[in-house]
């Protein structure tokens, strides 16, 4: 292609066409595109937002690295893969042990999951941070503590500062239920509650409650060598999927390491199907608004009728008068591609930093105003797709073209 093409299409984008109606058809197209384009960048940026707030939410209290067993509940602390970890520099592992269990506190009782933590665990989670009542501790040296999700607290009719005892029932894992006593079938431990936390995730909030792992290991009838998880956090985040795969190829087939987003990997993949509906609905209304550059193009085909002929008597051929007004109608998706990549990153960078959209405000609001996050990602994907579908559009109305001699 020559630079004759360009040069006559972007005559034609900026000229004056001998109907008024063209010019402004042409303008609808461009505005139509650039605000679908922008509406694209700012769900997606909105989403991105959503999504880096959840995964902050859930850091609070996941671990970096989780070791799960590849079948079962448990998993041997004792063992040489296990035992290997610990000889690791790089590393800080802490042991945790999660499993159902009845919760009482006077009139009220609930089941919950019941989670027995090491001393080690503030290494591998930032309690700290999320602590809304009283303060954290699973054992003061004399009696077990508890702290509970502050939903879970709710429920039961209590907060930090109660001093009543919590009651915890688990049922016997071996032997025979008797059952004329079925209550002497289930272990029985207690704890004073010293804090509630908050993740803001329900299915922590109202539902995990912390202790410490040896109360959780005679709460469920395990020894001393018995977890349900390792929590891992690497000293350097640099080489993490390295690392990853170093200790779940060091301890083989019968264990899984998990990252943080296969730890949650229900949630982000239901947030990731919810982004791309999001975007797959907002390119029908795209396609929609490509109908604009089809009329304009055909209009501009008819006007420039007798430009046609005389490019023809030129020596333009076929092929050539084509491109140009191909050249003309993908021009109209550029700018207006351009003019909406640039609109929608200004209002998403406008609200990341001056919150104009609210959410609300209280405490039952996490953030006050809607979470932005612009990817550079983001940003060439919808052009590149608003771009294809823009040369589609021009494309159509001049697949037909014929020249009148």
């Amino acid at each position: 292609m020559s630079a004759f093409e360009p040069h006559i299409a972007l005559r034609y984008l900026f000229s004056k066409k001998g109907h008024n109606a063209i010019n402004i058809v042409s303008g609808i197209s461009a505005v139509a595109v650039a605000v679908v384009t922008a509406a694209m960048i700012c769900v997606l940026s909105v989403m991105n937002g959503f999504g880096a707030l959840v995964e902050h939410m859930f850091s609070e209290f996941d671990p970096v690295l989780l070791v799960v067993p590849a079948e079962g509940q448990t998993l041997r602390t004792d063992v040489e893969p296990v035992l290997s970890l610990y000889a690791r520099e790089d590393i800080e592992i802490s042991q945790q042990l999660e499993q159902t269990a009845l919760i009482r506190y006077k009139d009220h009782q609930l089941p919950a999951r019941v989670m027995g933590v090491d001393s080690l665990f503030t290494r591998t989670a930032h309690i700290d941070s999320i602590i809304t009542d009283g303060f954290y501790s699973v054992w003061d040296g004399a009696f077990d503590r508890a702290v509970l999700g502050r939903g879970l607290a709710a429920q039961l009719g209590m907060n930090a500062h109660f001093t009543g005892a919590l009651h915890l029932y688990a049922p016997e894992r071996t032997g025979r239920i008797n059952m004329l006593r079925p209550d002497k079938s289930l272990r029985h431990e207690y704890a004073f509650i010293a804090g509630t936390f908050a993740v803001n995730q329900i299915e922590y909030d109202d539902q995990l409650m912390l202790v410490s792992l040896p109360l959780a290991q005679r709460l469920f009838g395990y020894d001393e060598f018995t977890a349900s998880a390792l929590r891992i956090r690497p000293l350097k985040l640099s080489n993490l999927q390295t690392l990853k795969h170093q200790i779940a190829k060091d301890l083989g087939e019968g264990f899984r390491v998990l990252d943080r987003y296969e730890q949650q990997s229900d949630f982000f993949r239901i947030l990731r199907i919810e982004k791309w509906l999001t975007v797959l609905l907002l390119v029908f209304i795209l396609i929609v608004a490509s109908f604009n550059i089809i009329g304009s193009l055909s209009m501009l085909i008819i006007d420039k009728r007798e430009d046609i002929r005389i490019l023809s008597h030129m020596g333009a051929d076929e092929r050539m008068i084509r491109r140009i007004f191909l050249l003309e109608g993908w021009f109209i998706s550029s700018l207006g591609t351009l003019s909406g990549l640039i609109i929608g990153v200004l209002i998403c960078l406008g609200q990341q930093h001056y919150g104009w959209l609210k959410l609300g405000s209280g405490a039952e609001y996490v953030i006050s105003a809607y979470p932005v996050q612009v990817q550079a990602t983001d940003i060439v994907l919808v052009g590149i797709i608003v771009l294809l579908l823009g040369f589609v559009a021009a494309w159509y109305p001049t697949r037909k073209l014929k020249i009148e001699k």
